[in-house]
């Protein structure tokens, strides 16, 4: 990046997951706030089938009508964006090669994609191979991230507070559905949870109340993913905590979730707009103080780097804190928790994207000097 320059910074945004239509959502949200004096954004979308689109075509994904004034190059002195080719499937499953501006003269990609093939891993590994910085947690840290079975294990080795869980494949319930009934019923009882352990947005969540529901949960579940987790069942507050920084990370203040339905699911979180965040959550200073201390060791025990937000539950009988889990991609759509905790905390929403993009030069700078 040269100096005086607009910096380029290219928004990754859709894909093929199951939160395709919540990455749209902090696409957008991003694009609207991004300071267009400081920065050029570059959008780059993947549709659902996980072609890579051209500009005009991503704009048309996020329902952007004034298209031209994305197209125009902001700083002509720059060298012009490259036009590549990528090996795609088509719809019609057709294999052809697609143009996309990627990655050209870029100085920094933003990968505001959730889920599978977008937050674990893969596309930090196809951005880290072509040597550009981007937004968020690497290569390791993503994926351990999205997988909430292994994230969970490495949270029994950092010493975290965790309620008990589960975890099975898909084959098992082909093979042995009876034992897994048992299983769960023995150890975690009734209510429970099942999830995909590889998606977020609270997307395949059921909460099962008995066993011809957790056989419903468990069928929705995989078929999202071929992990699953089942977690015992809290009567607990949900709180959560933004975590924002690389090897010297801060904790916001804290957020509470109170769910307009039965739990924080998918329409509740995006749609329904009867859910209540609480900011700041009405905590004690003693418990301000515990959750960001563990939102950070959480951050730390999977190697986050940029952001991430941590989940938690306050026991309402014990006031036992537990760690849920770790998001490092969370999301931007007005509605989301993570940007209104900065906001809350002192850092509005336009200089958190300023810092998210100077940690990820940072970073970048860092490791080209090993």
């Amino acid at each position: 990046m040269k100096h005086g320059k607009k910096i380029r910074i290219a928004l990754l945004y859709g894909g093929k997951s199951g939160e395709h239509e919540v990455s749209l959502l902090s696409a957008r949200s991003i694009l609207a706030a991004i300071d267009r004096e400081k920065y050029e954004p570059i959008p780059i979308g993947i549709s659902k089938e996980g072609r890579w689109l051209p500009r005009e075509e991503s704009l048309k994904l996020l329902g952007i009508e004034e298209i031209q004034g994305y197209l125009e190059e902001g700083n002509s002195e720059r060298t012009p964006l490259q036009k590549n080719q990528l090996r795609s499937p088509a719809p019609d499953g057709e294999i052809q090669p697609v143009s996309f501006y990627f990655p050209g003269d870029v100085d920094v990609i933003f990968p505001v994609l959730h889920g599978p093939n977008g937050e674990d891993g893969t596309i930090q590994g196809l951005l880290q191979l072509a040597d550009l910085p981007y937004v968020g947690a690497g290569v390791l840290s993503s994926a351990v991230g999205m997988d909430k079975v292994i994230m969970k294990r490495l949270f029994a080795q950092a010493d975290l507070p965790q309620a008990k869980y589960l975890s099975f494949l898909r084959k098992d319930l082909e093979r042995r559905l009876e034992e897994v009934f048992q299983e769960i019923e023995e150890v975690l009882g009734y209510p429970c949870f099942v999830k995909p352990a590889n998606l977020g947005s609270s997307v395949g969540i059921s909460k099962a109340k008995d066993r011809n529901a957790l056989k419903e949960a468990l069928s929705l579940a995989a078929r999202y993913d071929r992990k699953i987790i089942v977690e015992e069942y809290i009567p607990a507050r949900e709180i959560e905590m933004g975590v924002l920084g690389n090897d010297d990370p801060i904790a916001s203040i804290p957020g509470e979730i109170l769910p307009g339905n039965e739990f924080y699911d998918y329409e509740a979180k995006y749609f329904d707009g009867k859910s209540q965040l609480v900011i700041p959550a009405k905590v004690t200073e003693e418990e301000k103080e515990r959750l960001q201390e563990l939102a950070i060791q959480a951050f730390k025990a999977i190697d986050g780097a940029g952001l991430a937000r941590v989940d938690f539950f306050i026991h309402k009988d014990t006031g036992e804190i537990l760690v849920n889990e770790i998001n490092t991609m969370p999301g931007f759509t007005p509605y989301s928790m993570y940007p209104l905790l900065w906001q809350h905390s002192g850092i509005p929403y336009g200089e958190l994207i300023d810092r998210l993009i100077d940690l990820a030069l940072k970073r970048y700078e860092e490791g080209k000097s090993i």
